[in-house]
Parts: C-alpha cells; structure tokens; sequence
C-alpha cells in the first residue's frame, strides 16, 4: 500500500509463500512501479522469515529504505492491517471461494474497486486514483456498476 494516496498493489498469490517467490513478487512490483519507484523512500514490512535479505537488497538497491515493525507489533503497519481488515469485512467473510483462480479474480476485482471507486475519509472521500482535473456533470444520470461477483455495487455520474 502507498500510504500517501491509500493505493493498494495486489502481488501474487500463492498458498506456499518462500523468501524466492516473495523476492520475485518484489521484482515484479518494482518493474511495474517503473519510475515511480523513484519517489518512494520507505518500505514498511513485518519480521517474517518469507522476507529475505535479497527482498530487502532489492528495494535498498531502488534508493529505498526497508524499516521492519517491532516484534508483535500489529500497530507499527496500522496501514496494511486496516487494509486486511477492510478487504476481509467488505469482501471475503461474504464469499464462498472456489480455489486459487477464483481467489485471484476477486482480489483483482476488489484491488480495482479500491483503488478506483472506494471513498477513503483521509483523502477528503476520494478514491487513490482520483483524477482531480475530472469533470463531473451534475446533472446526467447515476449509474449503478455491480462488482465483485454482485456483492459491492459502485455508483457513477454517466457520461
């Protein structure tokens, strides 16, 4: 999660999570931020043993400084609890899931909603992507978009 503007980067997904494939999902989140990556200068992560030194070596390698929480110490990420806490009321106590592929569809689904249409109180009940140059008309009609296998309904302006 980038905690200035709450966006939230769905990695991987795997039920056997090892320092390698938590490396590769690392690379592939610094690939992806491209030069972006640039602008960050923390990276705030637990002290599980899935987080190698290659892990760490790779973002110090990205001009970022890893910080690891105290020992038991939920609070020291408040950020990433919230967001697990959120994803799991909002969205997985509701669900049956069917396996790994249906699991990645809707963590997709709900990553997209989040960081695309969900309100968030810290920035004045605007989404992380917020484009503040949008212009809204006040006047068309509201559409309702269900998302997430029907279980959030998402409501635009139509354009």
């Amino acid at each position: 999660m980038e905690i200035e503007t709450r966006r939230v980067h769905v990695l991987g997904l795997t039920s056997n999570p090892t320092g390698a494939w938590t490396t590769q999902q690392a690379r592939n989140l610094l690939m992806d931020l491209g030069e972006r990556a640039g602008a960050f200068k923390f990276l705030i992560r637990d002290r599980d043993g899935k987080f190698s030194r290659s892990f760490d070596e790779l973002f110090t390698a990205a001009g970022v400084r890893v910080i690891k929480t105290p020992v038991r110490s939920p609070r020291a990420n408040a950020f990433a609890e919230r967001f697990v806490g959120t994803l799991r009321r909002e969205c997985l106590d509701h669900l049956l899931l069917n396996g790994e592929r249906h699991l990645r569809k809707v963590l997709t689904e709900y990553e997209h909603h989040y960081n695309q249409h969900r309100p968030h109180q810290s920035r004045s009940l605007r989404p992380p992507l917020h484009d503040p140059s949008e212009v809204i008309d006040m006047a068309s009609r509201i559409h309702r978009r269900r998302t997430i296998t029907g279980l959030i309904s998402e409501y635009r302006r139509a354009a």
